[in-house]
């Protein structure tokens, strides 16, 4: 069985927080959090895919 890779689940769920905060701000008609919740998710799911390259380079994935 698999170890389970902690950040990796951590970036999964902060990504999953920043598309709900989308919907919540498109809701509230907030173009500011709409567009803060973008970017959110645009950095937390680049940092994610960042990490997972520099693993599998370092041979730790």
């Amino acid at each position: 069985m698999k170890q389970v890779k902690w950040i990796f689940l951590i970036y999964a769920i902060l990504s999953a927080a920043s598309i709900i905060g989308i919907g919540i701000a498109i809701a509230e008609k907030s173009i500011i959090g709409a567009v803060g919740s973008i970017i959110a998710v645009i950095l937390i799911m680049g940092l994610g895919f960042s990490q997972k390259k520099k693993m599998r380079e370092s041979g730790n994935l």
